[in-house]
């Protein structure tokens, strides 16, 4: 019934798997991987017609957790898996960006690739898996696809570089670098790092090219016994390739002479001229195909004229990065803020401080956690000049996001050291050309000037690469003109020290050690001239929160009183918070954290956990509020919830006939705990105290005489009332 196709090779120190032929056998191709016990069933299906008139390869990538992978029930209402996470949507990206240089260009059938997880062990990542699958889905799947690829993990732990790292090992692992290409090179670059060098991370990305070989060879090996016939692929029709001559002609003058022109807005309305005046000159039928010979012409123009002169579109040579200008405090009720401008690129950042109760719970497979740190990117229509629908954030915009995240993560302060909820908005005002590495530098700025102790700043830039047979050139600080029609978008971000997070995407077969190495060395020197322009607007963090930033003030209780500072229901707790004014938060293990903008209101919210949580000394004076009258003395509230007893021989140093002529309910008084009875009730003392000062006085009162023998007597014990009578 099944005609089944199993691989399996050691990776690693874990086998992988790879099998087709049981599941999904009417897809175009479908692989299950395996690797550890971490399963994804992965496909590939492409229309079987192309679609009319497009000038791009119509490709969707979706990656998909479903939760019973390990073992769980979706939470919410509706008990299912809702719309995709930001972890499916990075993942999603992950794999689309490596695999679609790799199709036929002149393929417009549209294709889609589904990846679904299906078994989770909690120790293998199942992006790497996924990855591994899509490539051996396509590869069997008689699509011109021309890999195959393969995806590694690559940790650095005490100096090594490790393969595939267990979950338990990143913790330890100064390094997170997901690498992807073909045999012959590297086409995806993902990465996270603690202020890392130029050359070990370099190191790492062809440590992890090496490594993935054996699973291409095993890709190739199953695709022999298991691929399906390759699709033909049509020759570029005759008339195109004449429509491309005749666009040439028409069009070559009036669209070199538009991107003379160094100012953005100019040159694009120059450059839709051009174009209106060859499509006006052309036939319907003409037109209608026109838009891929006039994008192919521009391409041409704006890289020959690069690698011929070495002069940019904006008339800067390959190194030179825009002009910067950063202003900070600009916001006035912001906790931190920052506006930066590079070029036609400009970032307004916001960093706004919050408290343990903003973390954002987060349910992934693995387990739910908190996220303290939050960076979110928005790229509104206006800040490329356009009127567009307004969406919420899209596959690009969680990209952009998480980029920047990743890029200042590892130089927060520790949570126990500041223990804030922070969140960063980008607002991207302008862009022409990387507004996510703008993100970077402007997002930093906003934390430092929201007082959060950075490590050190951040700053980060887009490299460019334009190769062909007779040469190449890599470009600092590319525009958006020049990462649209160039080969690679290659952004590094880091400190003086290191690099702290590096993307790489290549939109060609591959590049070279050679070519990383040159984009690595001139990203470093751009980034060096960045932070030094940033350092004219703040060198370091603030010292002193914004006055409208909440303090958080840090304190630990004994676990056994935990419960009597929330009280029953919550009761206490929501007490102090109102007539506080406060935010509490309060842990497992005591740890209390106080948040308020006024820091009165904050220390009286301690003294009442203070109060709740201490236990009365012997010979400290208190002040506490009588609540009870009795014939023999008062009951004083005296400490939090705490109650003792004045004795009405230990209200004066005289004698008192009854209790109401020196105290009543009400009445504030200053009391010294003498004592604990037998049974751990308090005993208090008002006589030995200055009720005015608070001061403790000299006891007057003479002891007790012993009676005659000596020792006191002992009292004759009561009789019982029933003998009595």
């Amino acid at each position: 019934m099944f005609d089944v196709v199993r691989k399996e090779i050691e990776w690693g120190g874990r086998p992988l798997v790879l099998e087709t032929g049981r599941i999904a056998r009417q897809a175009d191709g479908a692989v299950m991987v395996t690797y550890g016990e971490t399963s994804a069933l992965c496909t590939a299906v492409g229309a079987k017609a192309p679609r009319v008139g497009l000038d791009f390869f119509p490709l969707t990538v979706n990656y998909q957790e479903k939760t019973f992978a390990a073992g769980k029930i979706p939470g919410g209402f509706f008990k299912r898996e809702g719309r995709p996470t930001e972890k499916e949507t990075l993942t999603s990206r992950l794999i689309d960006r490596p695999i679609r240089p790799l199709f036929h260009p002149s393929f417009r059938c549209e294709t889609q690739v589904i990846t679904t997880v299906v078994s989770h062990d909690l120790e293998n990542d199942p992006d790497i898996v996924a990855l591994v699958g899509a490539s051996a889905a396509l590869t069997i799947s008689g699509l011109p696809f021309m890999g195959p690829i393969a995806g590694a993990r690559i940790g650095y732990i005490d100096g090594e570089y490790v393969l595939n790292p267990l979950a338990d090992q990143m913790a330890d692992s100064q390094l997170d670098l997901l690498v992807a290409g073909t045999r012959e090179g590297v086409l995806m670059v993902e990465s996270e790092a603690h202020e890392l060098t130029e050359d070990i991370m370099l190191g790492a990305v062809m440590f992890g090219h090496e490594a993935y070989q054996p699973v291409i060879d095993a890709i190739i090996e199953m695709a022999e016994r298991a691929a399906k016939e390759p699709r033909p692929i049509e020759d570029v029709p005759q008339e195109v390739l004449d429509l491309n001559e005749k666009v040439r002609e028409l069009g070559e003058a009036g669209l070199r002479d538009a991107y003379k022109e160094t100012v953005k807005q100019v040159r694009q309305e120059k450059v839709s001229a051009a174009k209106k005046a060859v499509i006006e000159q052309l036939s319907e039928d003409e037109q209608s195909i026109a838009g891929g010979s006039l994008k192919g012409l521009e391409k041409d123009i704006v890289r020959r004229d690069i690698l011929d002169t070495g002069q940019r579109i904006d008339g800067r040579d390959t190194k030179t990065v825009r002009p910067i200008d950063c202003l900070v405090s600009m916001l006035p009720r912001s906790h931190g803020s920052a506006l930066f401008t590079r070029g036609e690129t400009q970032a307004m950042a916001v960093t706004t401080l919050g408290t343990g109760q903003d973390e954002q719970i987060i349910d992934a497979l693995e387990g739910e956690y908190r996220e303290h740190f939050m960076l979110h990117y928005n790229f509104p229509p206006y800040s490329v000049g356009e009127a567009g629908r307004m969406f919420g954030p899209g596959r690009r915009e969680i990209g952009h996001g998480k980029l920047a995240w990743r890029a200042i993560r590892p130089l927060l302060p520790a949570k126990e050291d500041f223990p804030y909820t922070i969140r960063v908005v980008s607002e991207v005002t302008e862009s022409n050309g990387s507004s996510s590495m703008a993100t970077v530098c402007g997002s930093s700025l906003s934390m430092m000037d929201a007082g959060v102790p950075l490590k050190a700043p951040v700053a980060g830039i887009a490299m460019g690469l334009i190769k062909e047979d007779d040469g190449f050139a890599v470009l600092s600080d590319i525009l958006g003109d020049e990462d649209h029609l160039g080969d690679m978008d290659f952004k590094v971000a880091g400190t003086e020290t290191g690099i702290t997070s590096l993307q790489m995407d290549i939109k060609i077969t591959s590049i070279t050690e050679e070519i990383m190495q040159i984009a690595l060395g001139q990203a470093r020197d751009g980034r060096l001239h960045i932070l030094g322009e940033m350092s004219k607007a703040l060198t370091q963090s603030r010292e002193e929160l914004s006055e409208h930033a909440p303090r958080i003030t840090t304190m630990k209780v004994p676990t056994d009183k935990i419960r009597d500072v929330i009280g029953t229901g919550g009761k206490v707790i929501r007490e102090i918070c109102e007539e506080t004014g406060c935010k509490i938060d309060i842990d497992d293990e005591g740890t209390i954290k106080i948040a308020s903008t006024d820091g009165d209101a904050a220390a009286r919210a301690m003294d009442w956990i203070r109060g709740i949580t201490a236990e009365p000394e012997v010979g400290v004076i208190y002040t506490g509020k009588v609540v009870k009258v009795m014939d023999f003395g008062a009951f004083v509230n005296f400490l939090g919830p705490k109650d003792g007893l004045v004795h009405i021989s230990e209200l004066k140093n005289e004698r008192v006939g009854t209790v109401t002529e020196v105290v009543n309910e009400g009445d504030e008084v200053k009391v010294k705990v003498i004592g604990l009875d037998d049974r751990g009730k308090v005993k208090l003392s008002m006589r030995v105290v200055d009720q005015e000062t608070g001061e403790e006085l000299e006891d007057t009162r003479p002891p007790r005489e012993p009676r005659e023998g000596g020792e006191d007597r002992p009292r004759r014990p009561r009789k019982p009332r029933d003998a009595a009578e």
